[in-house]
């Protein structure tokens, strides 16, 4: 077989960009169909994301052991990372950290552009070109759209090769949070046949909230799930993500009567206003979003079952009476970022068989 790595380092990029998002995601493989770089949530399939939330847990619980703890310290501990955040972030950062601490990697950051020689009129490319001479990884957040992908593209057609994990790039994609949330769904459905026939509600800045639109990609990987999504007209799912879940066949609603549809619901997914994207000043604060939170009153329409998620940060749209039910899954879906992201490096660096295989 081909490898895909090879066959993209003599693509021009004009030539890779003409690709379906779907077409690209296999160039971004190993022959073995081992990730090499992580862009979107189109590389995953129902076979892969069962096997990393697999090793998710297998390094969850090796963790709880000092011998564990110590064996998984010793497994990348020769490599050393790059955490290249130009966009805010606490938790997507710290988790991406504690991962690579988790495996033994060795830690560099970037958090502005204004520290680095960007400053000084250095693009973007060339900032990344020069972290991959001193990285074996890179990990990426930006408001820039495409970036982390055509840094992969730059880095497959050089002499040397890092990973790329896109950790956020514009409105557009956010794969690995979109991992985190599909592991804390298989969690909270293990016991009730997993994701499988469930009703996920999707609630509030649907248009601009990209781990929506990763989760909806990844959620069409199942069988019988049916979304609906619940917003102001303003905030509604992008047509884009409609028209993937129509060639899918997925079963989908768009609704604007949030109480209505949670006592079908299995997970409610609740998001903040992006108003980090406006257009203009205030442009966010015209719509009234107010029939859109959750709180004691929402709480008992919900299935005992059910789960609330949310990214977090959070701001009026959960109210923080709701915390101590233990069908609130947030703080818990944060931790597991830390897990499914030291899951995700594992497989890129082919040392999952090693902690699959360790036996206390």
């Amino acid at each position: 077989m081909i490898n895909n790595l090879v066959r993209l380092g003599k693509m021009s990029w004009e030539e890779f960009t003409k690709l379906s998002t779907k077409n690209r995601a296999p160039y971004l493989s190993d022959d073995s169909d081992r990730f090499v770089h992580l862009i979107y949530a189109q590389q995953f399939n129902r076979d892969n994301l069962e096997y990393i939330g697999q090793l998710a847990t297998k390094i969850r619980m090796m963790a709880k052991s000092k011998e564990g703890s110590d064996f998984l310290s010793t497994l990348l501990s020769d490599k050393r990372a790059m955490l290249y955040f130009t966009q805010p972030s606490t938790r997507t950062f710290l988790s991406f950290m504690a991962a690579c601490q988790i495996l033994g990697m060795k830690v560099a950051e970037v958090r502005d552009a204004t520290t680095s020689s960007e400053y000084k009129g250095e693009s973007a490319e060339d900032s990344v070109r020069v972290f991959s001479s001193y990285s074996d990884l890179i990990v990426m957040r930006t408001k820039l759209k495409g970036l982390a992908e055509r840094m992969a593209w730059l880095l497959s057609n050089s002499k040397r090769l890092v990973p790329i994990i896109n950790a956020g790039s514009g409105k557009d994609q956010h794969p690995t949070q979109a991992l985190l949330d599909i592991y804390t769904l298989q969690r909270s459905f293990e016991d009730i046949n997993g994701i499988d026939g469930k009703h996920i509600v999707f609630v509030g800045d649907l248009l601009r909230g990209r781990t929506v639109r990763s989760l909806a990609f990844l959620l069409g990987n199942y069988n019988d799930v049916k979304m609906t999504f619940v917003a102001p007209d303003a905030f509604q799912i992008g047509s884009d993500i409609l028209e993937y879940l129509d060639k899918k066949g997925i079963q989908y609603d768009l609704s604007q009567n949030f109480k209505s549809v949670i006592p079908t619901a299995d997970a409610i997914y609740m998001t903040r206003v992006q108003d980090e994207w406006d257009n203009e000043e205030g442009e966010s604060a015209k719509v009234d979003i107010s029939n859109f939170w959750f709180g004691d009153e929402e709480l008992k329409l919900l299935q005992k079952h059910a789960v609330i998620m949310h990214p977090l940060p959070r701001r009026e749209e959960i109210s923080t009476s709701v915390d101590q039910d233990k069908r609130a899954v947030y703080w818990r879906q944060m931790r597991n970022g830390m897990w499914v992201r030291a899951a995700l490096i594992a497989n890129i660096f082919a040392v999952d068989t090693e902690i699959l295989n360790f036996s206390e």
